[in-house]
């Protein structure tokens, strides 16, 4: 299966096929020069799939999690990319999950003013949903994202067949974002989660979210309007990942928290029973004076009040304009 996904930053590929891992030469091309991103997590079954295609390749390898998203590493990146010679005319391969995309994407977008990459997420998280919509970035301070650029990548490769390596936490962890964009746009993806075994399902799911993205993404690439709605749990879990004490959470755990938060009361409990169901947190213990700290440096707020994305039942998001008291009073009751 191939989507298109069509943009004002650039119009690419994204390929979703068992398999497409030992093609990647012959979809990615071999004119240019490769450079290869990945973490120390990747199994080296993936890693040597992807080298051996590109056997004069060069390759940068960062520690594993959240926490190489920071200035240091990527000037390490951009560094070894400058020693090797990589010119404006060569690509970049992003090779793990949403770290991996969003330091060597901001590195593809600010080398040299901006040079090629590929996306090839090896995570349920990034397969399903980071791998495709442009955003980049890296954490300062304990904040989120707050310094990035928007920059398409060239073309996406997904395999499924890559998921068989994840560890089960990881495996559910990254569903949540599916649940998500079933909650916001699709109440038969939604309905999958909630009425079957979704591990049955995983192409369909990993589809079935990309079109909700993409649907999006081409109406609103910047995050000026609906892309807001993306964000559902994202303002509440954001904050949970830099709060003090829970940093042991994953992403789509905080996500999966923020959710529960944010649902409207007629989605709130079938939204709980899912999460339950597929062994994800549903209420973290945290400071809430700490929580509001981090959400008021959120890129979405401003003028002592945020954005934030309410949802009643499946496929009615909405986008609301609240001030932080009455955030309080929602979230973190």
């Amino acid at each position: 299966m191939v989507l298109n996904i069509k943009t004002a930053g650039g119009n690419y590929p994204v390929y979703i096929e068992r398999g497409s891992l030992k093609k990647a030469a012959e979809l990615i091309g071999a004119e240019h020069k490769v450079f290869i991103v990945t973490d120390s997590g990747v199994p080296s079954v993936w890693v040597d799939c992807v080298r051996s295609q590109f056997p004069d390749a060069d390759l940068f390898v960062f520690p594993q999690g959240e926490a190489s998203k920071n200035l240091n590493v990527y000037e390490e990146l951009v560094s070894d990319m400058l020693d090797c010679g990589i010119s404006r005319n060569d690509c970049i391969i992003a090779l793990g999950g949403g770290v991996a995309g969003d330091l060597a994407g901001f590195a593809a977008a600010t080398y040299m003013r901006g040079i090629k990459y590929v996306m090839i997420p090896t995570t349920t998280l990034s397969q399903l949903d980071s791998c495709i919509g442009g955003k980049t970035g890296l954490d300062i301070e304990g904040t989120k994202n707050i310094v990035g650029a928007f920059w398409q990548p060239s073309a996406v490769i997904i395999d499924p067949d890559v998921l068989s390596t994840l560890p089960e936490r990881q495996f559910a962890g990254g569903m949540a974002e599916a649940v998500k964009a079933g909650a916001i746009r699709d109440p038969r993806l939604f309905e999958i989660f909630e009425k079957e075994n979704y591990k049955d399902h995983v192409e369909e799911i990993i589809s079935r979210s990309l079109k909700v993205k993409k649907d999006i993404v081409e109406n609103d690439e910047r995050e000026a309007g609906d892309r807001k709605l993306l964000n559902f749990g994202h303002t509440l879990g954001h904050a949970l990942e830099s709060c003090g004490g829970l940093e042991s959470y994953l992403h789509g755990e905080c996500v999966a928290m923020g959710m529960i938060a944010a649902a409207g009361p007629g989605l709130k409990e079938r939204l709980r029973k899912v999460l339950r169901k597929m062994g994800l947190p549903t209420k973290a213990e945290a400071d809430k004076e700490e929580l509001s700290e981090y959400m008021r440096s959120d890129k979405k707020a401003s003028d002592g009040s945020i954005d934030i994305v309410a949802c009643d039942e499946p496929g009615k998001a909405r986008i609301e304009r609240v001030s932080f008291e009455e955030l309080r009073r929602r979230l973190l009751a």
